[in-house]
């Protein structure tokens, strides 16, 4: 069950958000996709979910194309997104909101299975299943809107900004169940500005500038190189790769700059 990204090319009007996009989420990895505002993370995740037509290139899944698909059949074959902002169904339940994510489903057993899981991986929603979801905390609705879509029996789960305005002490909730759900064997793909968390959880990773992929590697790999920590980290320019060439453990987007990527020990 391997997600692949060809050439993906989408426009906003005569405004070109995506100048092809090329990526790969392998079978039970994480993998992140990093960037400032405005790069077209974003933009990437509601072309694979089917909010937006691709303008030219491919996203198959498992062999077989979803560019253009309704995205209710999307959902269908697997492949299941969370929301940037949460977008829970303010005045229902959060027991509502929860069964909302299974609507495309017809098993009922597995539909209560499911749910029982959604109740253990977030206690707090299971001690506010009769509680309307508008009056939950900014953490709270975040791992409603996780757990709806995990109600839908994802195989991909892909999380567009899940550490978006949360406290820190929530954000590293949150990426643990990103961490649990994976080794429960959903792949992940990870949509974040937070590139610190998102690549010390993420197996791959890429770096999307304008449109582009710019960088891609290991994530420890990425983390540790000096160009994203001065970017994306806050931290003080250092020395700067000289070389063009790409190692092993990372190599250069095909439309962006070059930077070569090394694994450090620990």
């Amino acid at each position: 069950m391997k997600l692949e990204i060809k050439d993906l090319r989408v426009s906003y009007g005569g405004i070109r958000a995506l100048k092809g996009v090329n990526l790969t989420v392998d079978e039970g990895s994480i993998v992140t996709l990093i960037g400032a505002n405005g790069a077209g993370k974003s933009t990437t995740l509601r072309a694979i979910s089917g909010l937006l037509k691709p303008e030219d290139g491919q996203i198959t899944y498992n062999g077989e194309s979803m560019a253009g698909l309704p995205a209710k059949e999307i959902v269908k074959r697997g492949v299941v997104m969370v929301p940037e902002g949460r977008r829970v169904f303010p005045d229902m339940t959060v027991r509502e909101n929860l069964l909302i994510g299974a609507y495309l489903r017809s098993d009922r057993a597995g539909i209560d299975k499911d749910l029982k899981y959604v109740m253990e991986l977030f206690p707090r929603l299971s001690e506010r299943t009769w509680q309307l979801a508008g009056t939950l905390s900014g953490g709270e609705q975040q791992m409603l809107a996780v757990g709806r879509a995990l109600m839908a029996k994802p195989k991909l789960l892909m999380m567009d900004e899940p550490s978006l305005g949360l406290a820190p002490l929530v954000v590293k909730d949150i990426f643990s169940i990103i961490r649990r759900v994976n080794q429960d064997g959903i792949t992940v793909l990870l949509i974040e500005q937070n590139a610190n968390a998102s690549l010390r959880v993420a197996d791959y990773g890429y770096v999307l500038e304008t449109g582009s992929i710019v960088l891609e590697g290991q994530g420890r790999a990425l983390l540790e190189n000096p160009s994203i920590q001065e970017a994306y980290l806050g931290h003080r320019k250092s020395a700067m790769p000289t070389s063009g060439k790409a190692s092993s453990e990372g190599r250069p987007g095909k439309h962006g700059r070059r930077y070569e990527v090394s694994m450090n020990s620990d």
